[in-house]
């Protein structure tokens, strides 16, 4: 079957405009232009619509969402599949946050008692979940599903004490780059200790390290826009510094 814009839009509940602006971005296209210059849409840009926002609901940008459909290698079946694991993992957040101020109620009036741990269950799941939002099919189709889902099953069963100790191993790690950033020498031993802390950081989450993984999260770092920017919002180029001073790290 085939739409015009108008048709379209009131299909998908989004504006023409919205539409329009796809198409002068290059995100979609219309299958063709008719005898009167209408865009017309057939069936496999509703199909290409409808995967633009499905990714728009889980947070990705225009520009992202390009990259991603316009990629040789998309396969619309194992993007679907990902979509249904972040909703479920979206659904999972819901009712774990659901359920958590329910106990917090209970115990407030007396009915309950709950462990420190306990509290802030449904908050690390909201990490998860936003990190599979943020980055889920890259870091799944780099080291696999079951390295990110044991990842994710140790952040969950973290005591509070050891997620503090994430967050501080964290808040370390740019603390002592920035400090390492300003001497310009990756190889430093201040770079170095950023290094080794970053080591820390990850092994709290992996079951095993290995010099090339880490390598390869730091080359990730510099290559992908979401990555560097949480690097670079602190010092611009400090992705590609760690990247540098993890690499004298590992070798």
């Amino acid at each position: 079957m085939e739409y015009t814009i108008q048709k379209l839009g009131q299909l998908a509940g989004i504006s023409t405009r919205t539409l329009r602006y796809y198409d002068e971005i290059g995100l979609l296209k219309p299958a063709r232009m008719n005898s009167s210059g209408y865009r017309i849409y057939g069936a496999a840009q509703v199909d290409q619509l409808q995967q633009i926002m499905f990714y728009r609901e889980l947070g990705f940008s225009l520009e992202r969402i390009r990259q991603v459909i316009t990629d040789p290698s998309f396969d619309r079946i194992v993007a679907l599949k990902q979509h249904r694991r972040q909703l479920l993992d979206r659904r999972q957040q819901l009712d774990l946050l659901i359920a958590n101020v329910d106990y917090t109620i209970a115990e407030a009036e007396g009915r309950l008692r709950m462990t420190d741990s306990e509290k802030f269950t449904g908050f690390k799941q909201q990490l998860i979940t936003e990190n599979e939002q943020k980055y889920g099919a890259e870091i799944r189709k780099k080291y696999g599903d079951q390295t990110i889902d044991q990842a994710n099953s140790k952040l969950m069963n973290m005591t509070q004490e050891q997620y503090d100790r994430v967050k501080a191993l964290e808040d370390e790690v740019i603390s002592t780059l920035l400090e390492a950033y300003q001497t310009g020498d990756p190889s430093s031993e201040l770079a170095q200790r950023a290094a080794d802390l970053h080591k820390q950081w990850l092994t709290c989450y992996w079951d095993s390290y290995s010099k090339e993984a880490h390598a390869g999260v730091a080359q990730m770092y510099v290559a992908d826009e979401r990555f560097r920017a949480y690097y670079d919002q602190h010092q611009p180029g400090l992705a590609q510094f760690l990247r540098d001073a993890i690499d004298v790290y590992v070798s």
